[in-house]
């Protein structure tokens, strides 16, 4: 415990946040209309009352709108918040200031809720006992072993979208230390197996857990996604080891250098487009009480009110320019310190507002981070929508940021489901998406390909209800989207019906084949692989239980889905033809004799483009390469069986390599144990996918 009163002087107002120097800490914060400013310093992340207060004297110790202090021979790991003087003219000015309230620092790289208590950051006055607290990190160098970000093309990534927390908490997981960063390494082998190039986490940013309808916290919930942050530059203590020790930075840092070992990647997802503050009656937690006016949109008449673009309260003001400098140097922080990968941005398209919500074409901050020199081998990722209606899927501002294409899985939905007048948009979407980005030079690595993602249904949900089931979150199921695209196969839930559990499985291998089968970037949802299931819950935002978490023993009961998709990758990986860098063309490539690809009925060169009752599409795939297999892939979503017509290539013969409706292990076949097929046509049952490679004829097998 600190038993002195460390010295201090001014300082300087760059960087911004706690910095540890030679002889001290220097501290900067952010405040353009703060009257009075006090820092003040915790020997530990629970203490209550701070061991020092350090008044900043505005004549010595501010610089244009930053107040810096420096504290001689403060140690890292000490402990610290802020109070912040100022105008309360909400309505007025958009301020908030309340001297009593303690508030974390925006830049804070370590910060402990240990403490914390919404509720009491909700109300005006003090909150000392109830605050969060920040750290100061200790700057010593970490031994990287030689790491930095992985350089793998978007062409050959394959993406799983996973939970830090759910991945591991279940029983079943068998990790030293559930939930955390530190479980997520024990799990790295798995997914070698697997076979999966990039891991896409759900928000890992400090968010608040306490951030849910009263409601649903009646329930004893809580916020389990993530999309709620309020530290930028911290990793959320709630999956580290050690919290209370300050070691957020060093556990992350060692997921992140285990999975690049591993060669694979690491996706933040991130929540720039509102933070945990919320609305007018929300906490007052960080930006809130340091510059509301400037960090939010606001209603021009009545500042008091808060734009809300995101369904969450309030909306970041992206495109002002402190705010842009903040998002960008957060990104780049968590790039140069942390050797993230890359970044999914939660509800983008919120990002592309400026003053009073309008759209702006060219958004200055979309643009500052498209074109930092930081960023420039870091993958960028959109939602490329908000939740006040605006969709940018295909016009997303800026060019090489990647968008999760809703269109892509809406219509491989409607496709599954057996809805007619839908091969065209199938060809379009399995080919890349040409219609949304060929125009604007773009290319099919712009879009990122999923069915299922956190956010709905898991896979085996998908084809195992009809309608939401979310009485369990405490908000009458008034959650959650209603608009699905879901087919139970028969009977709503789980079942003992032998031909419809056979039918779902189907299902499942159907829509992973098409997904690992289209052009694009594939995005897998952890847990699809072994049919995970939520019971039907399609939004388990507040469910940090069974419901949500990875049951690790559905592996071993659904052995055959995850070989599927192991293989399915595996094929994948060979076949350069589906991991192109552009377009496909239909022009004939020369040195294989036939086109890029060619479209096809049950009859060769025969698709039925103006039939609005088919639902069998074909295609052919050239190999990109003169060693690289041909494809025949046909996806017949009728009930009946179908004879297809197979081309015939020279000196080459088809094998079966997929068949949905043949059971594990004739589902998916490698290479080597593969059977050339003999006739020129093959009986396509209803409900599968079906695909071929082609093999020169003399070592083809009979």
């Amino acid at each position: 415990m600190q038993n002195q009163e460390y010295q201090f002087n001014p300082g300087q107002a760059y960087p911004s946040g706690a910095k540890q120097q030679k002889d001290g800490v220097n501290f900067s914060i952010f405040s353009r209309h703060a009257t009075h400013v006090e820092l003040l310093l915790f020997t530990t992340s629970q203490s209550i009352k701070p061991f020092q207060v350090i008044n900043l004297d505005k004549n010595k110790h501010k610089t244009f709108f930053s107040w810096h202090v420096y504290v001689q021979d403060l140690p890292a790991g000490t402990w610290y918040t802020w109070r912040i003087d100022g105008p309360n003219e909400p309505r007025e000015a958009g301020l908030h200031f309340d001297k009593e309230k303690q508030l974390i620092d925006p830049w804070a790289r370590v910060v402990s809720d240990v403490n914390w208590n919404r509720q009491a950051a909700c109300k005006p006055g003090d909150n000392s006992a109830t605050a969060m607290r920040c750290m100061v990190p200790n700057d010593a160098d970490y031994d990287w072993q030689g790491d930095k970000p992985l350089a793998i093309s978007s062409e050959q990534a394959i993406i799983y979208e996973l939970h830090v927390g759910g991945y591991t908490r279940h029983p079943s997981a068998k990790v030293k230390n559930p939930g955390t960063f530190s479980a997520l390494i024990e799990k790295i082998p798995y997914l070698k197996k697997l076979g999966i190039t990039h891991v896409e986490l759900l928000p890992v940013m400090a968010f608040d857990e306490q951030d849910i309808p009263q409601g649903t916290a009646d329930l004893g919930l809580k916020n389990y996604w993530g999309y709620s942050t309020h530290s930028f530059f911290s990793p959320h203590p709630g999956f580290c080891v050690t919290p209370e020790q300050g070691s957020h930075i060093e556990e992350f840092r060692d997921m992140v250098k285990a999975l690049h070992m591993a060669d694979i990647g690491i996706i933040l997802d991130v929540v720039y487009n509102h933070t945990s503050e919320a609305g007018s009656s929300g906490p007052i937690i960080n930006f809130r009480g340091i510059g509301e006016n400037i960090f939010y949109h606001h209603d021009k008449n009545d500042k008091s009110i808060l734009h809300d673009y995101t369904g969450c309260g309030n909306t970041v003001n992206a495109n002002h320019p402190l705010v842009s400098s903040f998002i960008v140097s957060s990104l780049e922080y968590w790039v140069r310190e942390m050797h993230v990968d890359g970044f999914r941005f939660d509800l983008a398209s919120a990002l592309a507002r400026g003053e009073g919500g309008v759209v702006l074409e060219d958004p200055p901050v979309l643009w500052a981070i498209e074109l930092s020199e930081q960023l420039a081998q870091t993958k960028l990722i959109a939602e490329a929508w908000d939740a006040a209606g605006l969709y940018q899927v295909g016009s997303f501002p800026g060019h090489r940021w990647a968008e999760w294409n809703g269109k892509y899985r809406d219509v491989i939905r409607e496709v599954l489901r057996g809805d007619t007048g839908k091969i065209q948009e199938l060809a379009t979407r399995i080919s890349g998406s040409s219609d949304l980005y060929q125009h604007q030079d773009g290319l099919p690595i712009n879009s990122i390909n999923f069915i299922t993602c956190h956010d709905g249904f898991t896979l085996n949900d998908l084809f195992s209800y009809n309608e939401k089931h979310n009485a369990a979150n405490g908000e009458e199921s008034r959650d959650g989207c209603n608009n699905n695209l879901s087919n139970n196969c028969g009977e709503e839930g789980q079942t003992t019906q032998p031909n419809i559990r056979q039918h779902r499985r189907k299902q499942a291998k159907n829509a992973l084949a098409i997904l690992l089968l289209s052009e694009g970037v594939p995005m897998l949802l952890a847990g699809d692989e072994i049919l995970n299931s939520q019971q039907g819950n399609n939004n388990g935002y507040c469910q940090d239980n069974e419901l949500t978490w990875i049951n690790w023993q559905m592996a071993e009961q659904n052995s055959d889905i995850f070989r599927f998709v192991q293989h399915m990758i595996a094929l994948r990986k060979r076949h350069g033809s589906i991991m192109r860098k552009h377009f496909l063309t239909g022009e004939v490539i020369a040195e294989k004799g036939i086109k890029d690809i060619s479209w096809h009925g049950a009859k060769l060169d025969m698709p039925l483009w103006d039939d609005p009752d088919t639902r069998l599409l074909a295609f052919t795939l050239a190999g990109t390469t003169a060693d690289e297999a041909d494809l025949h892939v046909i996806i017949n979503m009728s009930e009946q069986q179908t004879l297809v017509e197979l081309p015939d290539i020279k000196n080459k013969s088809w094998c079966l390599a997929i068949d949905t409706s043949e059971q594990s292990p004739q589902d998916i076949i490698s290479p080597h144990n593969q059977k050339a097929i003999k006739k020129n046509t093959y009986l396509v049952d209803g409900k599968a996918v079906v695909a071929f490679e082609n093999r020169k004829s003399q070592i083809a097998r009979s």
